[in-house]
């Protein structure tokens, strides 16, 4: 008998199996990616079943589409026994596809059993039928089927293993094109082998009768069951694929936020070095070894020189820039050699363990102090910065952390007293000037808040006619329990606290109330110089608030001059000249201080365009020690000061025979003991008062003090 098939059965066959591949394909990343072994244990099974009923149900919508001029139906037994034997192949498939590693023997073997369980599935199928006489099967299809079903397994193991992850690029595209591909490979066995088949004439379909399922029967049942669990399985698997995806999401999202926290509590966020923290647990592990071994331990304490100012000056992102510049600087300079830290600020440690003895942190400090000579590149901006270096060793300076540090930290500091850009190993007597430092920066704090600074005046005079043209403030501390302190004692102190800005504007203040006081009893108008910190100096707004304390006492700026020390001045001359030109607009004067001790450029002095140069004590003193060397080195001062438009003031005379070289050399104004020295506010108001009555007129008001139309002093005050 000959058979044909229905066109829209078939591909509704060929839909089936295309299903059925796909969610073979979507269980197997499922499977693979199951969190626990019960998890896939499940999914496995789940899957099998699936799969199983999916080609199953493919080859009976095909056994459906095929029509013989006689009734057929089906034994439900041996139906039944089909299933089984496709869920069997369908858990074998998935179990080979989804595990960690294939190899080609696992591959080979379980193609085999899966392309046995198919052929095994369709020929019981076809048996269901029970013909008689019996079905004859023509060899070479019969064998081509098998080998299509188990090639068709091959390449669906293969694929299914190839797309189990589910991180792919086009995962979809790649899956709904290896289902096609399954699809045909699946059916073309069927059809192969409903080929291989011959009913001979005359033959009978033996499960047509009742006890066998009718082909309307088995149409519904093969449809509703086959779709509804494909369509349950996929609907599961992509919910909890979604719901896996978001744990992974989530858990990968813990996980970096543990390496961030991991990370912050470990290192500086800004230099990427190690932190407080770790340094800590470095220092104690080396010293703990060191102890079993015999080795020392280097700590070094290092703080950049003026980083402060360029903080202030260039603003807080140039100084983060630069801190990362001279982090990098020190990475490329120890290499591999030690561990380097940052703890705040701009202070850096570098902890070095094994060396053989103390000294041998020596060489390490020079090297780090030689590789900060080049200008370091914070963004377009190139500054060299510098660093003073405090060393301290296990087990001669200590043999915890916090000795270690702490002395570190002392040999430091010792090292900027020494002048900065060097380094100091620890020594005893370090913690004595620590404790000092410590007590006047605590007591600075409160002489701030409880006003216990001064301020006295020395007054300055004209060089030729003895006309007072000005007074210079000085301060004055006396401390209830450290007494009598002299700037040199405090200032480079509130230098490096930064309490020296907070200082300065007192200072002014003071002065600005001073004038007021005065002018409110009618004294002459006066100039008063008050001495700049580079500290000061370098701070952003300096400017305008210098401008903004005189103006809220209604003081002129003009009656205020700045003193900055020659040092100072060319510490940086482009950035010196840009704030001098600011407090030029705002109307404050300025004058170069300590003059000939530092190394001025003629073309720099140019450009200050100060109002005064101040020669230093030392040629002062020169003019009776040195003779003829000293007058001609004062008289050259002078010429060159004059040929640039400067007034000279000569500070430090103490002899008249000082006194009258300088007139000689027509230097503009003196200032010293011989004249007078500097007095409390109180005293300078005596001072003012007297000279007032001494050289006016009755009922004659006094010229101003300003210049040298000022006060003359009659005779000169002697020495006190």
């Amino acid at each position: 008998m000959s058979g044909s098939y229905n066109l829209w059965t078939v591909l509704l066959s060929l839909a089936v199996a295309g299903m059925a591949s796909y969610t073979a394909l979507s269980l197997a990343g499922r499977i693979y990616l199951a969190s626990s072994h019960f998890a896939r244990r499940i999914w496995l099974t789940g899957g099998a079943v699936v799969l199983g009923v999916g080609v199953w149900s493919m080859h009976f919508v095909g056994m459906l589409a095929f029509k013989l001029p006689i009734e057929l139906g089906y034994d439900l037994s041996i139906t039944l026994w089909s299933l089984v034997i496709a869920i069997i192949a369908g858990y074998v498939a998935l179990y080979v596809a989804t595990r960690r590693v294939m190899t080609w023997r696992s591959l080979i073997g379980g193609g085999l059993v899966m392309g046995a369980g198919i052929s095994g599935m369709h020929y019981l199928g076809m048996a269901a039928m029970r013909m008689a006489p019996g079905i004859a099967y023509d060899p070479l299809l019969f064998a081509g089927s098998i080998a299509i079903a188990i090639g068709a397994s091959l390449a669906a193991l293969w694929v299914a293993h190839a797309l189990r992850q589910e991180d792919q690029r086009f995962l979809l595209a790649k899956r709904l094109a290896a289902s096609l591909v399954m699809a045909f490979a699946i059916t073309g066995m069927h059809y192969t082998g409903m080929a291989a088949a011959h009913f001979p004439l005359g033959s009978i379909c033996m499960a047509a009768n009742s006890d066998g399922m009718a082909p309307q029967t088995l149409t519904f049942l093969v449809a509703v069951f086959t779709v509804a669990i494909m369509l349950a399985t996929l609907i599961l698997s992509t919910l909890e694929s979604r719901y896996s995806a978001s744990k992974r999401n989530l858990t990968g999202s813990l996980e970096k936020l543990n390496v961030v926290l991991l990370r912050m509590a470990t290192t500086d966020t800004l230099t990427d070095l190690a932190n407080r923290t770790t340094l800590v647990k470095a220092i104690e592990d080396a010293v703990t070894l060191a102890k079993r071994q015999t080795h020392h331990v280097a700590v070094l304490f290092m703080d950049l020189d003026g980083f402060k100012s360029i903080n202030d000056s260039l603003g807080h992102a140039a100084g983060d820039r630069m801190l990362k510049a001279f982090a990098q600087r020190l990475r490329e300079t120890m290499g591999d050699r030690g561990t380097i830290a940052r703890i705040g600020g701009d202070e850096f440690v570098v902890l070095i363990d094994r060396l053989e003895a103390a000294e041998d942190a020596g060489p390490y400090a020079r090297a780090i102090k030689q590789a900060m000579q080049r200008d370091l590149l914070a963004g377009d901006t190139a500054l060299r910065v510098t660093p003073s270096i405090g060393i301290a060793t296990y087990p001669r300076d200590g043999d915890s952390v916090d000795s270690l540090l702490s002395h570190a930290d002392l040999a430091m500091y010792a090292a900027k007293q020494d002048g900065r850009n060097t380094y100091r190993f620890y020594e005893s007597t370090m913690g004595e000037n620590a404790v000092r430092i410590l007590a006047i920066q605590q007591a600075l704090q409160d002489a701030l808040a409880q006003n216990r600074f001064t301020l006295h005046f020395q007054p300055k005079f004209s060089g030729m006619a003895n006309h007072l043209t000005g007074a210079e403030a000085l301060i004055r501390w006396t401390d209830p329990k450290l007494g009598d302190l002299q700037p040199n004692d405090f200032i480079p102190i509130a230098e490096k606290s930064g309490q020296i800005i907070d200082i300065g504007h007192w200072v002014l203040r003071e002065v600005c109330r001073y004038l007021c006081a005065w002018d409110a009893h009618g004294r002459a108008p006066l100039k008063v110089a008050v001495n700049l910190s580079p500290v000061q100096l370098r701070h952003a707004t300096v400017v305008e608030q210098m401008r903004t304390i005189v103006d809220s006492y209604g003081v002129s700026p003009e009656r205020i001059m700045f003193e900055i020390t020659e040092t100072v001045a060319m510490n940086d001359p482009d950035l010196t000249a840009r704030i001098f030109a600011d407090f030029h607009a705002q109307g404050f004067e300025i004058a170069i201080d300590d003059f000939g001790t530092g190394y001025s450029s003629l073309a720099y002095l140019q450009q200050f365009r100060v109002q005064q140069l101040k020669i230093d004590r030392f040629f002062t003193n020169g003019l009776d020690a040195q003779g003829d060397q000293g007058k001609a080195v004062v008289s050259a001062i002078v010429a060159l000061a004059h040929s640039l438009g400067m007034q000279v003031v000569a500070e430090g005379v103490e002899t008249e025979s000082q006194l009258q070289v300088l007139r000689t050399l027509d230097c503009d104004q003196v200032q010293g003991f011989l004249l007078e020295r500097p007095m409390t506010a109180e005293s300078f108001e005596h001072f003012l008062d007297r000279y007032v009555s001494r050289t006016a007129p009755p009922g004659d008001t006094p010229p101003p003090a300003g210049g040298e139309e000022g006060f003359e002093t009659g005779q000169l005050a002697p020495a006190l």
